[in-house]
């Protein structure tokens, strides 16, 4: 039975160990006790990621989350409000993704006092997953087997299910102009800031249909207050479920940074895009979906389907031909200082785990 103290217990003991993507290496090492004690075969890949497996190795199932949280993420001191839990401060909680790691952690304490024998399962810890899937991207598959994964790092309860998930595409944009004395002779410069401004002003912004977004997220450039700038560097993304509206965004980005070259000669503007992950969608007959609602169901809650904007591990799994389902795990607020875990949510996330595991046995 889930052991709903424990649980609490083990998720503000992990949101304690600061993990901002690329220093996960703490909570690592608390993973690994804790499943060394019960018999797992740990080992890691060149890129740092967790992987654990049973002895008996045959129709694996696939659990897993990701070790990393975003920034403002150290220092993180949780607080227990009756069904709640928030941070103390302002940073984020962690819930994405201690929420999943911690319903893994406890359905395999549950299911070790009632003497069961782990088989058949693999569990996957990523590395540098809000770096857009890079621990993911870098995972090696070639040290595990299992044609089914389950994903434990969506937003909200565990009956929810992400049913689909855009492509995304970042860019960086490079505005080189000219530098000149602000005061003493401005008309010898060519401003980068007023090259980027025109160019963002051409771009579009925001929520631009159901599946489609686009945004500016960062911009650095400029030296000092007195003189022209001669350098500034934007970032952005966009992301989509539609291979048209794919195409149509890379070229009006493209034609955009030509138009603004034309239009200012002396300037060099330089685009680098890359494709970080790509869409999909689940199909009624997935076989993984139809494991994940089967569990759901028999705890008594209701499937709900619903379309995400982000994107996870289950992104690359599937592009890896691993059936792949990502489920809620309690947590509302993701990315922001807001963020709270209910603990019936993760009660039921972890009782949703131990479900999977038991009927793949």
């Amino acid at each position: 039975m889930i052991n709903r103290e424990r649980l609490t217990n083990t998720f503000c003991e992990l949101v304690s160990i600061d993990s901002p993507s690329g220093e996960e290496e703490e909570v690592s090492k608390y993973i690994e006790a804790k499943l060394t004690k019960l018999g797992f075969i740990l080992l890691k890949d060149d890129y740092g990621n967790l992987i654990a497996k049973t002895k008996s190795n045959n129709n694996n199932l696939i659990l897993s989350a990701h070790m990393d949280t975003v920034e403002p993420g150290r220092g993180i001191i949780p607080v227990v409000e009756k069904d709640i839990i928030k941070s103390k401060t302002d940073t984020i909680l962690g819930g994405d993704c201690k929420a999943g790691l911690t319903g893994i952690l406890e359905a395999l304490d549950s299911l070790n006092e009632e003497h069961y024998e782990f088989k058949n399962l693999v569990l996957i810890f990523t590395r540098e997953e809000e770096l857009a899937l890079q621990g993911a991207r870098n995972l090696d598959f070639s040290k595990f087997e299992g044609s089914n994964a389950i994903i434990f790092d969506g937003e909200g309860p565990p009956s929810t299910i992400t049913s689909s998930s855009p492509t995304y595409i970042s860019f960086d944009i490079e505005i080189i102009g000219r530098a000149a004395h602000a005061g003493a002779e401005p008309e010898k410069g060519l401003s980068a800031i007023i090259l980027a401004s025109k160019l963002i002003n051409k771009l579009p912004q925001g929520r631009l249909d159901n599946e489609t977004t686009f945004n500016i997220g960062k911009i650095e450039g400029g030296s000092v207050r007195n003189a022209v700038p001669a350098n500034v560097y934007v970032q952005g993304e966009f992301r989509t479920s539609s291979l048209e509206t794919l195409d149509n965004l890379s070229e009006t980005l493209s034609i955009t940074v030509r138009e603004i070259k034309d239009e200012f000669p002396d300037s060099k503007i330089n685009l680098k895009t890359e494709l970080l992950f790509e869409n999909y969608k689940l199909k009624d007959n997935d076989p993984c979906l139809k494991i994940v609602t089967n569990a759901i169901e028999k705890l008594g809650l209701k499937p709900n389907l619903k379309p995400s904007g982000g994107g996870t591990d289950g992104n690359v799994f599937i592009k890896k031909d691993i059936k792949s389902v990502v489920v809620g795990m309690g947590v509302t607020g993701m990315h922001t200082i807001n963020e709270t875990v209910s603990i019936p949510d993760l009660v039921d996330s972890s009782s949703l785990c131990q479900e999977l595991i038991l009927s793949n046995c």
